[in-house]
């Protein structure tokens, strides 16, 4: 069963909490896993896919930007807003406000809270939907 792990992290800064996902990709990349992003849309796909370049100035995650009707993603990291994981993988870090529907095929899913009010109402109903269903949630304060 799929593993959720909630991150809560001080401030309500967005690029902060971008920036933690970030960090938690380039371990879970660096231990020989697949990575899937799930952004809440275009825009947030495209920032997302900066901030992977430049959050540390000593780090290369090699990533790739996909949408349903590209054919090579090759890359061990995905981001998208739009499209479905082309593989199994095994960490899906969820930035968009629900949780996507292909959610439950990855081991391990992240989600990230602030103290934004409305990052913090969602994440909180994201949080009510994995509980009720039953899946092993942990939690982490940062």
């Amino acid at each position: 069963m799929t593993r959720i792990s909630f991150y809560v992290l001080k401030g309500d800064n967005e690029q902060d909490r971008q920036v933690f996902a970030c960090r938690l990709i380039e371990k879970a990349y660096y231990q020989g896993q697949q990575i899937y992003v799930h952004t809440e849309s275009e825009q947030q796909t495209k920032q997302f896919n900066q901030d992977l370049w430049s959050f540390r100035s000593d780090s290369f995650i090699p990533h790739q930007i996909v949408g349903n009707d590209n054919t090579d993603q090759q890359s061990a990291v995905l981001v998208s807003h739009n499209a479905t994981p082309p593989r199994l993988m095994n960490l899906l870090i969820n930035l968009a406000d629900e949780q996507p529907t292909f959610f439950s095929q990855f081991e391990r899913v992240a989600e990230f809270v602030n103290e934004d009010s409305a990052i913090k109402t969602a994440g909180r109903a994201r949080y009510r939907f994995y509980q009720q269903r039953g899946y092993q949630l942990e939690t982490f304060t940062i």
